[in-house]
């Protein structure tokens, strides 16, 4: 062949190749538009694209995730989280769809802790506890957005600055969240949070999941590693017993039907009316980033798993949907049709001396990472 025939051939394969690179990186994008407005401030819903056509939908009130597009094993997308279609409803929302949630995560006993030899008063929002940060989490404030780009995709970074005494808890907590929608099919969450006077600290995400995209999370097949659960009272407060799973409706080592059991006549079930409880997941070493759990719903082939640095993770099923609150498009979600996976410290970790510490000094810096990947089977 001739040389210049050659080089021809070799530059225009060049020219394809570099046009349909181009064609894959386009499918990668952020998209930013107006969401409604709180309190006078107006709210932002972020649209992330990966390079694989997965959508990932959050908005910047609760840094809450709203929509988030998968496909099925035939390469049917559909959204595999519970929501809304718009801001005000998240406003009127006590379940949490989505949301990050902090302070602190879960409950503390009564909303009183001791740090340092003092005694700090939180707000009360569950009974007679503090759940999920209080009155006002922050589920329920405005986060400042930046969109980023990394090697590994686009997302979200959202900041947050939480004032000493806010709901009752110590010191100025400076937090950053980052949502990253990877080309590898993860929502990958890190979060970061620094502080100027000793405090306690426990962000997680509550998205509620259904891969199915409808219906009940009964079929659901669910893993979780951990050998060990934190058993509660009534008021779904740790005993601060670590107790086996094995031979109790609360061994999911292996990957079993969510419904086989829930209904089971068990104390722990009655109290938590089904599962509602904290797992203690199997580390050989804290704050390494480890299998938590795997999810799979055998009518869609969608299957999900979970890694995380933190110690624990909290199973809930979803008990208290009701059956009436519409939805996105109007749909209706009955009684457990989206479960949360929240990986956590424990709950009332603050009053559990045995429990892992969630108490942050200043100037130490707090760091953790989850990641939800996505394939089929």
């Amino acid at each position: 062949m001739h040389k210049k025939s050659l080089s021809f051939i070799i530059l225009v394969m060049l020219v394809c190749l570099s046009f349909f690179a181009g064609e894959v990186a386009a499918k990668e994008s952020i998209k930013k538009e107006p969401f409604g407005m709180v309190n006078g401030q107006p709210v932002g819903l972020y649209t992330l694209t990966n390079e694989n056509g997965l959508v990932a939908k959050i908005t910047n009130y609760g840094g809450t995730v709203t929509s988030f597009i998968v496909p099925d094993r035939n390469g049917k997308l559909g959204d595999v989280v519970l929501g809304y279609d718009n801001v005000n409803s998240y406003v009127k929302d006590n379940h949490y769809f989505g949301a990050i949630i902090g302070r602190y995560a879960n409950r503390i006993a009564k909303g009183k802790f001791i740090l340092d030899g003092k005694e700090n008063n939180l707000a009360i929002n569950n009974g007679e506890n503090a759940l999920h940060g209080g009155k006002k989490g922050y589920d329920k404030v405005i986060w400042n957005a930046k969109e980023i780009r990394t090697n590994e995709g686009v997302g979200l970074e959202l900041t947050y600055l939480s004032p000493d005494g806010e709901e009752g808890y110590p010191g100025n907590l400076s937090v950053r969240v980052d949502y990253v929608l990877t080309n590898r099919n993860e929502l990958k969450i890190d979060y970061f949070a620094v502080t100027d006077k000793k405090t306690v600290i426990n962000l997680t995400h509550h998205s509620y999941f259904n891969l199915a995209g409808g219906g009940t999370i009964l079929e659901h097949e669910l893993m979780l590693n951990a050998d060990k659960f934190t058993p509660a009272d009534k008021g779904s407060i740790p005993t601060g017993e670590l107790r086996s799973v094995k031979g109790t409706p609360f061994d999911f080592t292996k990957p079993t039907a969510i419904g086989s059991r829930i209904n089971q006549n068990e104390e722990q079930l009655g109290l938590g009316s089904g599962y509602d409880h904290n797992w203690v997941l199997n580390k050989s070493r804290s704050g390494v980033l480890t299998l938590a759990a795997t999810l799979y719903d055998p009518k869609s082939g969608r299957l999900m798993k979970v890694f995380t640095t933190e110690p624990g993770i909290q199973f809930y099923a979803g008990n208290f949907l009701d059956g009436i609150m519409a939805g996105k498009g109007g749909q209706v979600y009955p009684y457990r049709s989206g479960l949360c996976l929240e990986t956590q410290h424990y709950p009332d970790s603050p009053n559990k001396p045995n429990f892992p510490s969630v108490a942050l000094n200043p100037k130490e810096g707090y760091r953790q990472t989850t990641v939800y990947k996505f394939s089929t089977k």
